[in-house]
């Protein structure tokens, strides 16, 4: 779905920082042997994820969906020498192809895997962080929040994927739509919680940044 004319779309594209050759080798096998291959950042999200990264300058990252492991390459772009990035993913399949392509980067030494249910895995790692990313199963994004928020270091990044949800987020939700009904409330939850500031970006399915606060 496109939010803005597809041709201002690509001029967009065209100009933006072009991805890395290893992740155009992980989209293409991505797209050659595993199912639904949309789940993918994207050349043009992955760039923006690695400056955000690059920006924040994260010690340690937390993402919570990896599927094929492209997103998480993006974000350990920014990372600090000796920082750490844990990655959650529920589909035990899919850890073979993440960890070879984590092994082709520069940053094998850096990456954690975690297999299984994020709900109870992330109470298990004890840890601070500065950059969380956030896309995962949809009526879990609440929960997500309510783990995380507590393993924030004051100014770290939590960044939101898929917030506008093909534009359902706008339209009459059919009462078996868990994933949309979830989306509204953690928008509004974003939005309302003083213990951080949120800027909601209509990058591709849509983006948010939440700062937290350095009172809390």
């Amino acid at each position: 779905m496109h939010f803005i004319p597809e041709a201002l779309d690509n001029y967009i594209v065209q100009h933006t920082e072009k991805e890395p050759e290893l992740l155009q080798k992980l989209t293409r096998e991505t797209y050659q042997k595993i199912l639904q291959p949309r789940m993918l950042s994207g050349a043009y999200q992955g760039r923006i994820l690695s400056m955000l990264s690059k920006l924040i300058a994260p010690k340690n990252i937390l993402e919570i969906g990896t599927y094929t492991g492209y997103s998480a390459l993006c974000l350990a772009e920014g990372i600090q020498k000796g920082g750490v990035l844990h990655t959650i993913d529920i589909n035990e399949e899919l850890e073979d192809f993440q960890r070879k392509y984590f092994d082709l980067s520069p940053y094998s030494n850096q990456i954690y895997q975690h297999m299984g249910d994020a709900t109870e895995i992330i109470p298990r790692i004890a840890m601070k962080f500065d950059l969380i990313f956030i896309d995962a199963d949809k009526p879990n994004y609440p929960n997500y929040f309510h783990l995380i928020i507590d393993k924030m270091n004051p100014g770290g990044i939590i960044l939101s994927d898929n917030v506008l949800w093909s534009g359902k987020v706008i339209e009459k939700v059919a009462e078996e739509d868990f994933s949309t009904k979830a989306l509204l409330e953690y928008n509004t939850l974003l939005v309302e919680d003083t213990r951080i500031e949120t800027v909601l970006l209509p990058i591709r399915d849509g983006l948010t940044i939440s700062r937290v606060r350095n009172n809390t």
